[in-house]
């Protein structure tokens, strides 16, 4: 592991707090190409981490729009062969402009149209980071994985070995979600334990994650950095909500809302109030 990585993991409190600083002061453009299911929340997630977001996937516009962008974000929840090539399109965009892409496989390994898709874009696009759950990051590098539908569903005591692999595979920064959250990189992977179980209770809080990356990676230069300090600022708006710093909830419904409140809420005075360095471990282990 290098100096630089040495001193992201042992200082994550600082570099998340700058994290947010440089987020507010670039007010990053993200293109957000996502599911029918969960395009308001990803948008406002965007939005309140301090990112502007746009959810085009009209291909005669996205050159245009992706040129314009800090960031894009491609989320697999609804598949189409119009959304497939849209992807493909935003993808290609994002490469010939510098922004930063971010990839959420979803549903990878439950049918074989998406786990080909995903392939498709992993492999063929110059994609940044890759945010996905243990099943869907298990499918990309070829394992058996327990996915119905869009959820993992097995067991995965090798997850951290499995994002490593497919970082190989795929030249990008992983991230593993889970109990606890896997960024991976092809050399070594950490494992932050941030986050409360009540994100578990909502459809949608991946494809948030994948949004919160996205908005990251459109404020910092550094992919993994961005992976490291959105997964970890994501989970702790989780906590803070949970905890009812941003006011009381009576179930998954109204949890939500706080959620985003928190996002919206969270700034670095906040997180230095944190002890984060001692929730993000190194994990030394090679892949399979």
């Amino acid at each position: 592991m290098n100096e630089d990585t040495t001193t992201l993991v042992e200082e994550t409190n600082t570099t998340t707090q700058a994290a947010l600083r440089q987020l507010s002061q670039t007010t990053p453009l993200v293109n957000a190409i996502t599911n029918d299911v969960t395009v308001n929340q990803v948008a406002n997630i965007i939005l309140h981490w301090g990112g502007l977001p746009v959810m085009s996937d009209d291909v005669r516009e996205l050159d245009e729009m992706v040129n314009a962008a800090e960031a894009c974000l491609l989320n697999m929840g609804t598949v189409s062969e119009t959304g497939e090539e849209a992807m493909m399109t935003a993808g290609q965009a994002a490469s010939e402009h510098d922004a930063g892409l971010v990839l959420d496989p979803v549903g990878a390994g439950a049918t074989a149209t998406r786990s080909r898709v995903a392939e498709r874009l992993s492999t063929t696009l110059d994609v940044d980071v890759i945010n996905g759950n243990r099943g869907e990051i298990a499918a990309l590098v070829g394992e058996d994985a327990e996915v119905r539908g869009v959820e993992s569903v097995g067991e995965h005591p090798d997850a951290a070995e499995t994002a490593i692999a497919c970082a190989q595979h795929t030249e990008a920064v992983v991230v593993s979600s889970g109990v606890t959250d896997i960024v991976a990189t092809a050399e070594t992977a950490f494992e932050l334990n941030v986050g409360d179980e009540m994100l578990g209770t909502l459809v949608g809080t991946g494809c948030m994650l994948g949004g919160t990356i996205a908005a990251f990676c459109g404020g910092l230069d550094d992919p993994l950095t961005a992976a490291l300090t959105g997964t970890v600022a994501f989970g702790l708006a989780g906590e803070a909500a949970a905890n009812g710093e941003f006011g009381e909830y009576a179930g998954p419904a109204s949890y939500e809302t706080t959620v985003l409140d928190a996002a919206a809420g969270t700034d670095p005075e906040m997180i230095a109030a944190v002890d984060i360095d001692n929730r993000v471990n190194r994990v030394l282990a090679e892949a399979k």
